[in-house]
């Protein structure tokens, strides 16, 4: 009997492999990319980079201009996924398994869900760039956007992941819906909920950098806009500051999980 699982589990494993290789290889192919040239250039853009893409003293002029671009994408990202937390919660709330109110609505709740997370985040900047043209509202909207279909998913398995033993013995007790939701549901969710919106606003500091090249706002202009004027120095110095206030929130974030979970 466990032959025949591990045996089972091999000829899986083979036929992934094989799709796997096959996939690769027929991709390489139609797009006629030359792997060796591929890896050859990675230790020439190395090079370059460690002889260009470094910050240098006169690089630091940009530091009164930049680090208030900085805050401002932070501000923004911490904005966009806080309120889209508060939307998310109603809709998960009304499309859990564990607390909907009936099961056409909660199918809808859920297919916003799928829809909003599965658009990517370019794809929400450039469709709002059409109606907002380049502004810090067309940067809010797509990270609102994003955050609210990721936030909502993510929500929702968090309640249907809630045990029903609270929620039996309120319901044995005669509680209404809102009881159930309030003084049971929630309480039991909300760490976890906690730990998924710092984690989104991780995600969205470093997105809202993308985000800002595309709609010209924030940090992300500034990167663009040094970038393109070829001074490397100063688009070096917005990486590097970029990167720390990442750590930091990082940093932050882990401590909040560790004291919550």
């Amino acid at each position: 009997m466990r032959d025949d699982i591990f045996t089972k589990r091999r000829n899986v494993n083979l036929v992934f492999s094989s799709i796997l290789i096959i996939l690769t290889v027929g991709s390489i192919s139609i797009t006629q990319y030359d792997v060796l040239k591929g890896f050859a250039s990675i230790g020439k853009a190395l090079i370059w980079g460690m002889a260009n893409f470094y910050p240098d003293p006169n690089s630091m002029r940009i530091v009164p201009e930049v680090l208030p671009k900085l805050l401002e994408t932070v501000l923004m990202s911490i904005a966009a996924t806080t309120v889209a937390a508060v939307f998310a919660l109603l809709l998960s709330i009304a499309g859990s398994k564990t607390t909907r109110i009936n099961s056409l609505f909660s199918m809808f709740c859920r297919g916003i869900a799928s829809l909003f997370r599965n658009i990517p985040l370019v794809a929400w900047a450039m469709v709002l760039m059409l109606a907002f043209s380049q502004s810090p509202l067309t940067g809010y909207l797509a990270l609102f956007f994003g955050s609210l279909g990721f936030l909502t998913r993510a929500f929702m398995e968090t309640i249907d992941e809630v045990g029903n033993n609270s929620i039996e013995a309120l319901h044995a007790t005669g509680a209404n819906y809102s009881h159930i939701v309030f003084q049971a549901v929630l309480p039991a969710c909300m760490p976890q909920m906690i730990s998924w919106l710092l984690f989104m606003i991780e995600t969205n500091i470093r997105d809202a950098t993308l985000v800002g090249v595309l709609t010209g706002t924030g940090i992300g202009f500034s990167f663009d806009l040094y970038y393109k004027q070829f001074d490397y120095h100063a688009a070096s110095l917005v990486v590097m500051l970029i990167v720390i206030t990442v750590i930091l929130i990082e940093i932050v974030s882990n401590n909040i999980r560790r004291v919550i979970l």
